[in-house]
This record gives structure tokens, C-alpha cells and sequence, in this order.
């Protein structure tokens, strides 16, 4: 990729995309988010010794305005309700160019977003939402009119979104191909569906259109002075009486679909008190917001914890552990910001009798059991009554015997982390402005 011999001044924004500097640092951040290959099957790995002899041709035709993308691959995953979320995994090519415009369009848009608008942007995460919901709460507002848009990704019209790119995009050649991506369609069992409608799900430049669009209801709602937090299409509006929030659900609920040509999910949309309320998978308690996990997203916790820690699944312990450390301190990044270190330290004893059970069943004879046990520092007398016993590898990993020769520190030393200390170590995170 040769550097354009342009004025960086003089540059207009497609200029701005393909110039070697932005490509650079597109595949960085492309290769850094690594993902599954698109339809044609091209690995990150495999790009780009592809790419290279291409990009003279992609490049001209991006900037003559003809390039044309291809079809993302569709991917169905389940929700936990039931549902479906539609997905589209763009070849690596697509992601790239994506990835290129991303950087150059979001300079352009995001200084001018809503201050309460806290999805896919810069120096923002979904923490800064949660934590400006209990600022709210603890000035009092003790209602939240809870919204959620039925299949937004999927139902964003193409005109209306358009019209909000278009006000401070004027390079046609930009225009024109993000609308391109837009209807570039999906590829299902070989063949291209079209996408007449809806930003796919999947791609880097859908979830700065989806700010975009969704823009515009934040500075509705700063309009009427209301308090309320986004995160892409979750948002929730905190007033102080039902009678408010009534009336808010309803005029919103109105703009949401004469304005932005959006349909509101009247089944999973609601007023709420404040209260026990939930949001992007925590749950505000009492008067003061306190912020806890939701039962949901525990339960989920503990249903992939005994997935890592299956004892069928025929790997080292080294290696189950190593996934499980990963594992925890991921969630314990998100989930850290929740004032339980009870529900953690609990967490953490059922953590410790799984992994026990999987160290149990790995040395299978009665025999190793002992010497294992023993080596541990468990009387002989003990570790022979353990390593005999005939009952399940679940009791058992809370026996005396058990407790005695898997110490927390022998456990520590193996590679467990846990969630108690990492919580601990969080404390910054917790910090509500």
C-alpha cells in the first residue's frame, strides 16, 4: 500500500480513507479484534498475502467510487430468551475497509453525540452508563422507563439513516458506498439474500451508524431535559413519578416510530421502579443505586463455568485451568463493578470445589489418589479413606480430606484466580463520579 502523494489539508474523506497511514492502522485494529472468515473463507492469517497484490485496483476504486462490497456471511446466535440475534461476518477485506472509514468518519461524528450516549464510542464503555443510572437514582429518580427495540439492527430503514450521514458526509463517493454496504445482503447456504433494510450486525461501521441514527432520539430527549443513559439500543429515561413515566414511555414510544421509523418491543418494554430495576446486565438496589449482578447473568456465569470444568472433557488440568483464568478475569472486568464481594467470595468456594473434583477425577486410581493426597499433607489414615471411597467425585471434593490437601494457596499456585481478590484489586472501577 504506496502513500498517496496528496495534501493532507486539501484530502477529502475517501482520500482520507485509503491513505496508507488509516489502512495501517485499520488492519492493526482489525487483526487486534481478530474474528472468523467471511464467505470466501480468507483467514486473518491468509489476508494479507491476498490483499497486496489487490490494493492498487481496491484502492482506485474506492476512490473513483465504484468499488462495490460483497456479502457478509450470516451467523444465527440464540438469545437466552429464546430468540435469534442476526449477525453478518464480512470477509476480511470488507472488515478492513470498514475499519478505514470507521476511523475517518468517527472524528466527524462523535464529538457532536450526547454526553448520555455511552455504546461504541472513544473512552466510553457500558460502566459509564451504568454508573450515570445510579447517579440518577441517588438524586432521586425512582421510576425507569425501560425501552427496547424490537430487532434494531435489523430494522434501521436505510433512507432514514442515510439522511443523518448525509447532513455532514458531502463526499458522494463515501455516500454511496456505505450505502452499498448497507445493502451489500448476506450469503445463506451459498446464496446472497438481499438486505433491504437494517445495519448488519458484525461489521466495524455498524455501530457508529447505529449512533448516528439513534442520535437524534438522545437530543430529543436532552430537548425535553430528561435524565436517561444509552448504550447502542439499550436506554433507560429516569423520572421521579409513574404519572411522569407514563407520560414519557408514551411520547417517546411515538417519536421512536414516526420519526425514526423504529418498532418499540411492548413485552420486554416497561416502567420500573428504580428499585431492583435492570440494565446491561446489572440490577440497581435501594434508594441509593446500590449496583449488583442480575440473577441472569449469574446463572450464565455458573453454566460456562461447568462448561471449562466438565469432567469429561479430556484435557489437561493446565490447560482447563488456564480458560477458566481467562475466563474469570474477563467477567470479573465487566462484572467488577458490582458492590458484592460476598456473591464473589461465595462464587469463589464453588469455583474451588469444581476445580477440586476435576483434579479428583484426573488421578482416577484408587492408588494415585493417595499418594497424591499424602503428598499433599493428608494423614495416611485420611488420604486412604479418600482415595477408597466409592462416593461422588462432587461430595467428595468438599471432604475433609478434600479441603486438607487443596488448600487455597496449593490451588493459588496451580493458576486459579479469584474472583474475590481480582474484585479487590477493582476498587478504582467502583468510584462513582
Amino acid at each position: 500500500m504506496e502513500k498517496p502523494a496528496l495534501d493532507s489539508l486539501s484530502m477529502d474523506l475517501m482520500e482520507q480513507v485509503v491513505a496508507t497511514e488509516n489502512m495501517e492502522r485499520a488492519w492493526r485494529n482489525v487483526k487486534a479484534n481478530r474474528g472468523a472468515p467471511g464467505p470466501d473463507g480468507i483467514t486473518l492469517k491468509q489476508f494479507p498475502e491476498y490483499f497486496r497484490p489487490l490494493w492498487p485496483k481496491l484502492r482506485q476504486q474506492l476512490l473513483d467510487g465504484t468499488y462495490r462490497p460483497e456479502a457478509a456471511r450470516r451467523k444465527v446466535i440464540a438469545k437466552p430468551d429464546g430468540g435469534e440475534r442476526l449477525l453478518g461476518i464480512p470477509n476480511v477485506q470488507e472488515r478492513l475497509i470498514q475499519q478505514a472509514i470507521l476511523q475517518v468518519l468517527t472524528p466527524i461524528f462523535d464529538p457532536d453525540f450526547s454526553e448520555s450516549s455511552f455504546g461504541f464510542r472513544p473512552k466510553r464503555s457500558a460502566h459509564g452508563a451504568v454508573k450515570q443510572a445510579k447517579r440518577y437514582i441517588k438524586q432521586g429518580y425512582r421510576f425507569a422507563v425501560d425501552m427496547d427495540l424490537l430487532k434494531f439492527f435489523d430494522r434501521v430503514q436505510h433512507d432514514v439513516l442515510m439522511s443523518r450521514v448525509a447532513l455532514k458526509v458531502r463526499d458522494k463517493r463515501m455516500l454511496k458506498l456505505i450505502g452499498r454496504y448497507l445493502r451489500a445482503g448476506v450469503m445463506v447456504n451459498g446464496l446472497v439474500q438481499p438486505s433491504p433494510e437494517g445495519t448488519m450486525q458484525g461489521g466495524p461501521l455498524s455501530p457508529l451508524l447505529a449512533n448516528v441514527l439513534l442520535d437524534d432520539l438522545d437530543k430529543e430527549l436532552e430537548r425535553r431535559g430528561l435524565r436517561f443513559a444509552r448504550y447502542a439500543d439499550d436506554f433507560q429515561i429516569y423520572v421521579k413519578t409513574h404519572r411522569s413515566a407514563r407520560r414519557v414511555f408514551a411520547s417517546v414510544e411515538r417519536f421512536l416510530t414516526r420519526k425514526l421509523k423504529l418498532v418499540v418491543n411492548q413485552q420486554k418494554s416497561c416502567i420500573a421502579k428504580t428499585d431492583g430495576v435492570e440494565f446491561l446486565g446489572f440490577k440497581f438496589v435501594g434508594r441509593r443505586g446500590e449496583i449488583r449482578v442480575t440473577a441472569k447473568k449469574l446463572a450464565k456465569f455458573k453454566q460456562r463455568v461447568r462448561e471449562i470444568t466438565g469432567r469429561s472433557r479430556g484435557i489437561s488440568m493446565q490447560r482447563m485451568l488456564g480458560e477458566l483464568r481467562s475466563y474469570l478475569r474477563g467477567w470479573i472486568g465487566y462484572f467488577g463493578l458490582a458492590a458484592t464481594k460476598g456473591i464473589f467470595a461465595s462464587l469463589d468456594e464453588w469455583i474451588r470445589r469444581r476445580v477440586r473434583m476435576c483434579f479428583w477425577k484426573q488421578w482416577r486410581l484408587p492408588r494415585t489418589k493417595i499418594r497424591k493426597l499424602k503428598q499433599l499433607g493428608v494423614p495416611h489414615d485420611l488420604a486412604v479413606s479418600h482415595g477408597t471411597s466409592r462416593k461422588a467425585y462432587w461430595r467428595l471434593a468438599k471432604t475433609l480430606g478434600g479441603h486438607m490437601g487443596f488448600t487455597k494457596q496449593w490451588l493459588l499456585d496451580q493458576g486459579l484466580v479469584f474472583l474475590r481478590y481480582l474484585w479487590s484489586e477493582l476498587a478504582p472501577l467502583r468510584r462513582i463520579a
